[in-house]
């Protein structure tokens, strides 16, 4: 069920985004998390976290997280292996206003990599996309909801206390 059909062509590259798994949107809000929750009643399965980078690996098709949780060992983390989505929500500790302080510390922090933008099954209601656009998009992939404690980067990026310019600065730093 989580496999990917490279043969299969990019719906994104053929001018349409893949659809969300029927019901998924029906009655939602329309502001999605793609670096969401595991076990909302909601939440999707978009990719797995692949290779020596991690970097997300989008499958074919969003799956419905509930279809997949029981068969991750008790011992794994689920967002350690697989990328969630899940609604936007009220409380959340990356929310400033209607903002997502994560997307612009992600932006600030990742260089943009070259080459098309990637499929995508939330699109039409990622907060993301309605808030960064492009430059959310092509960022996405090296994301991970949990990354290795060894990374400081990746815990800078996720600490809501963290500001775009104190990792441009953290960025500069290590350059010097």
């Amino acid at each position: 069920m989580l496999t990917r059909d490279p043969a299969r062509p990019d719906a994104a590259a053929a001018g349409r985004e893949p659809a969300l798994p029927a019901g998924a949107g029906a009655g939602t809000p329309a502001s999605w998390c793609p670096s969401g929750a595991a076990h909302a009643p909601e939440s999707l399965v978009l990719g797995v976290r692949s290779g020596l980078d991690g970097q997300v690996t989008y499958l074919a098709e969003a799956v419905p997280a509930a279809a997949v949780l029981d068969q991750i060992p008790e011992d794994i983390e689920p967002r350690r292996i697989l990328r969630f989505a899940s609604h936007c929500v009220a409380d959340c500790a990356n929310r400033r206003g209607s903002d997502c302080t994560l997307v612009e510390r992600m932006v600030a922090a990742y260089p943009a990599p070259a080459g098309t933008v990637p499929r995508c099954h939330l699109r039409a209601g990622c907060q993301w996309w309605a808030q960064a656009g492009v430059d959310a998009c092509r960022r996405c992939p090296a994301l991970a909801t949990r990354h290795p404690a060894d990374d400081e980067l990746a815990s800078l990026v996720a600490d809501p206390d963290v500001t775009p310019e104190q990792l441009a600065a953290w960025t500069a730093a290590r350059q010097e």
